[in-house]
């Protein structure tokens, strides 16, 4: 038996991520080991958990992985924790297709409860109808408690009490309105900021929580048999990888890692810093936030020289690619060269979203994964080769450069291979050793 639940909202900017941290942190401080987990595809959640509770936090998501796949990663990390904390996505039941992948969907298919964080800034006896809503609405999931956040004064929840009493949802306690457990914003999602003091946010929300919240009967109320872990045998191969990780490039999936590591050594540089390559068969050039990097990059000519003569195989995801093109627009619209490994240029000029899950097909190797950003193509040529289709959630065609040679793949997807390295192996040719 062991606590694992799901934090979830009726809509973004209800106060999530800010309950996960202040309960991961509440959880360290009393020697309790809390695995934190990312219901979606998102990179920068995971690492806020990754800091609050001092343990790697581990995306889980239905589309991208296959469900036999989420079920073996969730049971094998929850296995040496405490407890396990799943951060939902958006509002409880938003999916890519009415609920599918929504965070009530993963609760339901892990048989875990819900906790559900309320805004409540602006109401009162109102939340019971929204409550007995959202409890009502799909059976499939069990909502054991309710936190509110946003909470004006004692009297304020003592209401709010009422009215999850008479929804018949616990109320588990809330979070007073305090700017001082607040955290800033860019443009893909929550921004880890380098000039925002995280750990002191962090543990503001655990006092917060600590005084207004009953953590034990918290953990009491969402106390579930834990799942069975299977084992595979792994043989690691002599396959040299080698990841680009810093400020720059850090949008990076753990299972992603974990698996390139069974097929050789890994190791990892900065581009920002570093001024030679490692030594490797393959480099890894993530997505991450390039473009608030652009002179340092830029300026770095010893590395971008050895990139040019690089010879082995280069897998480049969205920032990474755009890296590897020959040059990056900011946002005040000044270019800065890159590698020049691949003929397109890149700008944040005008900022235009696009986002969304992909599919991809490589003859008949298929590839799943997401494309999130707000730069666009300002010179690229035709490169997509006939053989390769790029489809949405809803299997509709999106046009969606990808550059692909026999030593090469990059494009501005993020790819998710946790559960399918051999699909990577085909599509870049990587022969184990």
């Amino acid at each position: 038996m062991k606590p694992q639940f799901l934090i979830a909202a009726p809509h973004s900017g209800a106060g999530k991520t800010t309950v996960t941290l202040g309960l991961l942190s509440a959880l360290r401080r009393r020697g309790l080991r809390g695995q934190p987990f990312k219901c979606g595809p998102d990179y920068l959640d995971p690492q806020l958990h990754t800091l609050a509770a001092g343990q790697t936090s581990i995306n889980l998501d239905r589309y991208m992985m296959t469900d036999a796949h989420v079920q073996e990663v969730y049971a094998r990390y929850l296995q040496a924790a405490d407890v396990g904390i799943v951060e939902g996505v958006m509002g409880l039941f938003d999916g890519a297709r009415k609920m599918e992948g929504s965070g009530a969907a993963l609760a339901a298919f892990l048989n875990i409860p819900v906790i559900l964080v309320v805004d409540a800034k602006a109401m009162a006896y109102s939340a019971a109808a929204l409550l007995y809503g959202y409890k009502h609405f799909y059976t499939g999931i069990n909502i054991a408690g309710v936190i509110f956040n946003f909470v004006n004064s004692p009297a304020h929840y003592h209401l709010l009490q009422e009215a999850a009493a008479d929804a018949g949802i616990p109320a588990l306690g809330y979070l007073p309105e305090t700017a001082a457990i607040h955290l800033p914003s860019r443009h893909l999602g929550l921004y880890v900021a380098a000039d925002t003091d995280y750990e002191r946010v962090m543990n503001q929300a655990a006092d917060e929580l600590e005084k207004h919240i009953d953590l034990s009967a918290l953990l009491a109320h969402c106390t579930r048999p834990a799942p069975a872990v299977t084992t595979a045998s792994a043989v690691t191969g002599n396959f040299r990888i080698a990841v680009a990780r810093d400020a720059a490039f850090n949008f990076l999936y753990g299972e992603n890692l974990r698996v390139l590591s069974l097929l050789g050594p890994v190791s990892y540089f900065s581009p920002l810093q570093d001024k030679q390559l490692p030594p490797a068969d393959l480099l890894y050039f993530p997505g991450g936030y390039p473009e608030l990097h652009l002179p340092a990059l830029s300026a770095n000519t010893p590395l971008l020289e050895q990139l040019r003569a690089y010879t082995g195989k280069i897998l480049a995801e969205c920032g990474g690619m755009m890296y590897l093109g020959t040059s990056i627009a900011g946002e005040d619209g000044i270019a800065y060269p890159m590698a020049g490994v691949l003929p397109c240029n890149t700008s944040m000029q005008p900022p235009q979203l696009s986002m969304g899950y992909r599919q991809v097909y490589f003859g008949d190797v298929l590839l799943k994964g997401h494309e999130f950003h707000y730069s666009q193509y300002t010179s690229v040529p035709p490169l997509t080769a006939p053989d390769i289709r790029v489809l949405t959630v809803r299997d509709e065609m999106v046009e969606v450069p990808v550059f692909r040679s026999e030593n090469m793949l990059a494009s501005y997807l993020h790819f998710y291979f946790g559960d399918n390295v051999s699909g990577l192996k085909k599509v870049l040719g990587i022969v184990s050793r």
